[in-house]
């Protein structure tokens, strides 16, 4: 097949990265305590044509999906290159997902075929039991996995080494053909999965008229190339624009600014619930010591923002966006305080709206609705008609968040559509009571959430604060229902506390607060009321 020079395909803006500078390492996989994984244009092209045949030998081509469940590994990265030059469909699950979620996926996306490394081994399995016409396509096996590689379960690397998988010369298809189906978390419901062409070109141009990358920075993040986060603002900068980048296959608050010292890294993207981690961590006499310029975030806390920048030495450049559209960004030292920003102007208009879709005035809170200028507004949910027109609405992307806009058009989130948070009348903003129990040093991650009143009152909740204890150290419970009382508005005081090992996560590190209210009882051992304290 002739190959062709269709501008906007992946596969053939990465070859022609490869031809000017083959051995150029745009990605470095940071995967402490084991050996560092450099990706050169070369490797990802050279693998990413091996693993096409491949694929094209398991009957996938243009328009055919596959998923691929794994940690931060180069093969991701390949793997969409791989999608990219058959015009196919590549998945990207969520590592945390098992059980019938993960098989919800594979089964709803259609999947022809699937690619895992083998530390979910058992879970693959138990997924595929149900799924006998789902191929396995490629395991990535690591010696840290301790999983031995079998014929059952081929080896990635001997597809990458295998003559018989010659290279795949892209196919000539059109740069609109979806290269991509993103599940949302999930939260309330099965995930629902998002058609995407391929946005490498988009976030290029984000990266230098937005974040205003340059030839000096060299990107980091520790989110799962899973989610949009890490695609739009790191991985697609870093391989579009060749500004090297360092990947840790998961997200570590404790070691972050090691990281970066060690690569030289001088920015990286947050999101609301990893900032409140990091700040958690016990103080160190070199946090404001660090390479970092610049921090891309998502959903900064208001309680911690200035003590943040502070703390660090850095400056957040605040933004906000979602896997199906929709962009508002706020630079440093421009705006209001706590503003999320405002839409690019020529390209995106936004408002808030209420129930019957009637203009907000200034200050007055209502739903966050966003379409672009020129062109239609869509979403395509991967077979769900009705959730993706109702997403679309009149025209306008329903973004489900609450949020008002002040008289100059800056525009502040309040609280997700459905999850506030109300006591006694007042409306409580989790991220101030989480602000304050985080100062606490034994504490190392928290998350408040709002479980059904005990008064009974309709739309009234009782607060929970679940928190993790640093490694060694046992939790003052006192401690912090005095620190909660003395520096918090009484109806914001946490009516209990539940220590748990870990606070749940999305792949987007926010908050999973419903596993934790499925799994909480007052009458465990692990939970604390504050009236026994007070």
């Amino acid at each position: 097949m002739a190959e062709s020079k269709a501008p906007g395909i992946m596969a053939f803006d990465i070859d022609a990265k490869a031809e000017e500078n083959p051995e150029f390492e745009v990605i470095t996989f940071d995967n402490s305590p084991y050996p560092d994984e450099i990706l050169t244009y070369s490797d990802l092209v050279l693998k990413g044509r091996k693993l096409a045949r491949t694929l094209e030998q398991n009957g996938i081509g243009r328009g055919d999906t596959f998923s691929l469940l794994m940690r931060n590994h180069p093969e991701i990265v390949i793997a969409m290159y791989a999608a990219s030059a058959l015009g196919a469909i590549m998945v990207p699950i969520d590592p945390r997902s098992k059980g019938d979620k993960l098989a919800y996926q594979i089964n709803n996306s259609n999947s022809r075929g699937v690619i895992f490394s083998s530390e979910f081994m058992e879970s693959m399995k138990e997924a595929l039991a149900g799924l006998p016409d789902v191929a396995t396509i490629g395991v990535v096996y690591k010696d840290e996995f301790e999983v031995a590689a079998s014929p059952e379960y081929p080896d990635m690397q001997e597809i990458f080494q295998s003559p018989e998988a010659p290279g795949y010369i892209p196919g000539d298809h059109s740069p609109t053909d979806h290269h991509m189906i993103i599940y949302t978390s999930g939260t309330t419901g099965d995930p629902k999965g998002v058609r995407l062409p391929n946005r490498l070109p988009s976030a290029a141009m984000l990266a230098q008229l937005v974040w205003q990358y340059n030839e000096q920075d060299r990107l980091y993040t520790g989110l799962s190339l899973t989610h949009g986060n890490a695609q739009t603002v790191t991985l697609g900068p870093a391989l579009m624009l060749g500004i090297p980048a360092v990947i840790s296959r998961r997200f570590t608050k404790s070691r972050i600014w090691d990281i970066c010292r060690a690569h030289g890294c001088t920015t990286f993207s947050l999101l609301g619930g990893m900032m409140m981690g990091i700040y958690s961590e016990p103080a160190r006499p070199d946090d404001a010591d660090n390479p970092i310029r610049l921090i891309l975030s998502a959903g900064t806390p208001r309680p911690i923002w200035e003590a943040f920048e502070k703390r660090f030495n850095v400056q957040i450049h605040e933004w906000y966006g979602t896997v199906e559209g929709g962009f508002a960004h706020k630079p440093p030292g421009i705006g209001p305080e706590f503003s999320f920003g405002k839409p690019l102007e020529g390209l995106m208009e936004m408002k808030v709206v209420r129930e019957d879709d009637s203009e907000c005035e200034p200050n007055e809170i209502g739903e966050l609705v966003s379409r672009y200028i020129s062109g239609e507004t869509t979403v395509e949910y991967h077979g769900n008609k009705e959730a993706s027109e109702s997403k679309t609405r009149g025209g306008w992307l329903r973004s489900g968040d609450m949020v008002h806009r002040d008289e100059e058009g800056w525009y502040f989130f309040d609280f997700r559509k459905g999850g506030g948070l109300r006591r006694q009348g007042d409306f409580i903003l989790p991220e101030y009571v989480e602000a304050v129990v985080a100062e606490n040093p034994d504490v190392t991650d928290v998350c408040v959430y709002g479980i059904p009143a005990a008064t009974k009152a309709p739309g009234e909740s009782d607060l929970v604060a679940a928190v993790v204890p640093a490694e060694g150290s046992a939790i003052d419970i006192k401690a912090i229902f005095d620190a909660c009382a003395n520096g918090l508005e009484r109806n914001s005081v946490p009516s209990y506390i539940q220590v748990v090992p870990e606070i749940p996560k999305t792949a987007s590190q926010k908050n999973l607060d419903r596993v934790l209210r499925d799994s909480f009882y007052p009458d465990d051992p692990n939970v604390f009321r504050f009236e026994d304290y007070h």
